[in-house]
């Protein structure tokens, strides 16, 4: 590859394709697709899927990490596993692919996801039961959007803070209502 011990590829199976590996798992496929789709056993993968983030923590550049995130958000493309997803209603389907191609989309499921935490819920799985998105999914699409986003906040910082802070309010409005209430809403100074 690059020269680099630590790029070489265990058992066969490359970063590029663990990247991918890893995106498809956490977008519901079981270690098995994953393995077949690798052409591996399953105690390869398993064994490879052990070693891959050994060898991230002995890079001080973090240049396998960084590989690791772009080949992760490119789950798509790759060739062993742009065809195989795991099964997906057609509302959720349709909002995994909405969430890759609509920037507002993503970042209002993303505050609602962080305000879904901040009440008490696991947020990742909220965005799962109400919109059919795996953590693995919304992940790629945060991998797709990451740059644009930065350019908007320097672009535009007051408004980005103003799109947040309306879908922040949106979803504490929900969520309060969800459980009857803030716990505060009754006391008054």
């Amino acid at each position: 590859m690059s020269g680099n011990p630590l790029l070489e590829p265990i058992h066969g199976i490359t970063l590029e394709d663990y990247g991918a590996a890893c995106a498809r798992l956490g977008s519901g496929l079981s270690e098995d697709d994953v393995a077949k789709a690798l052409g591996v056993e399953l105690p390869v993968w398993q064994e490879a899927n052990l070693l891959w983030p050994e060898r991230m923590k002995q890079d001080a550049t973090f240049h396998i990490v960084t590989l690791f995130g772009q080949y992760f958000g490119q789950a798509d493309q790759h060739p062993k596993f742009s065809g195989l997803k795991a099964s997906a209603s057609p509302e959720g389907a349709g909002n995994i692919e909405k969430i890759k191609q609509d920037k507002d989309f993503y970042q209002e499921l993303e505050v609602a996801r962080q305000v879904a935490y901040d009440y008490g819920l696991d947020g990742a799985q909220w965005i799962v039961d109400n919109y059919g998105i795996p953590i693995g999914d919304f992940q790629i699409a945060a991998s797709l959007w990451n740059d644009q986003i930065h350019r908007d906040i320097q672009a535009d910082y007051a408004g980005y803070n103003q799109r947040q802070a309306a879908y922040q309010a949106k979803y504490q409005q929900l969520f309060a209502e969800k459980q009857g209430g803030n716990v505060a809403d009754d006391i008054e100074f």
